[in-house]
């Protein structure tokens, strides 16, 4: 597999300005390296748009427990937007599906259809309708960032490249074969390894890798829930006999905070990589660089 392709013409003029600019390259050179690096990495940023799931009327009515005429009725009181055509065929997506979450539930809460079209109307304008309703996540639940999935032996082979490599997969516990299926744990995690590969990374060393970072994030996950318990356990696990209603404030304060330390995690992780990344090329940028006096200012 090749690597992505960064516009050519682009990175060479990126280049090309870092050669010629000698002056300001002995006036400042860390600051020049770095406006360098900065602008080589914005041209690997750009991403195809992510294509979400799309939904006939039935799979859409599958989805949302909501019956195929009660879809249609809320398309022809406005209360769901239309979808795109293909041809004679409707084409659902994602937001229908929110839309129908989200509709479904201020029925269930007492709301007439002529109230819900008001509040949904509110809300596109510019107003929070989640903050008024209560409806964090637009009702659908969150997904899993790397579900696990049940794919066929076949599917495994073509994904894990080779037998040597759906070996160390089984051992680390990442594939589990069952007959002629396999539980794929992490799929994503296995198609990252996947392109990695593609870039001349061996099998070994991703397991290797990956059970270091496992380890690793292990360390982060403790410490950060054993701060928590320090700082708010004693309101939940202090209680001899919980009541229901302080369970449900437990479970509604650990999700929370789970979603508040992924974020946190991610940002830094993010931030990290991304300085580790501009120092390795900078360096390589600096040493590629001609020497004082090779080229002309």
């Amino acid at each position: 597999m090749a690597a992505p392709s960064l516009n050519l013409r682009a990175v060479e003029t990126v280049l090309e300005s870092l050669r010629r600019g000698q002056r300001q390259l002995a006036r400042d050179p860390k600051g020049t390296v770095d406006a360098a690096v900065r602008q080589l990495l914005s041209l690997g940023r750009t991403r195809q748009p992510q294509q979400g799931t799309t939904y006939r009327i039935d799979d859409l009515a599958q989805a949302s427990n909501v019956t195929v005429r009660n879809i249609r009725a809320y398309q022809e009181r406005g209360l769901l937007h239309p979808p795109r055509r293909e041809g004679r065929v409707a084409i659902f997506d994602d937001s229908h599906l929110s839309r129908l979450k989200i509709i479904t539930s201020m029925l269930e809460r007492g709301y007439t259809s002529g109230h819900i079209t008001e509040m949904l109307t509110a809300w596109e304008s510019g107003r929070d309708l989640a903050d008024v309703l209560g409806l964090e996540r637009a009702l659908v639940p969150p997904r899993l960032e790397d579900a696990p999935v049940t794919m066929t032996l076949a599917e495994v082979r073509a994904l894990t490249v080779d037998k040597n490599a759906l070996q160390r997969y089984i051992d680390v516990g990442l594939v589990e074969v069952k007959g002629a299926k396999a539980l794929v744990r992490r799929p994503e995690l296995l198609r990252s390894f996947a392109e990695m590969r593609g870039f001349g990374m061996p099998a070994e060393a991703l397991v290797k890798l990956h059970s270091e970072v496992a380890m690793a994030v292990d360390d982060i996950a403790r410490a950060l829930v054993n701060e928590a318990v320090r700082q708010v356990g004693d309101r939940f696990l202090n209680v001899a006999d919980p009541s229901v209603a302080e369970i449900s404030e437990l479970v509604a304060t650990l999700t929370r905070f789970r979603e508040l330390a992924m974020g946190a995690v991610v940002g830094t992780l993010s931030e990290s990589m991304e300085k580790t990344i501009e120092d390795l090329l900078a360096t390589y940028l600096s040493a590629a660089l001609p020497a004082e006096g090779e080229v002309a200012g």
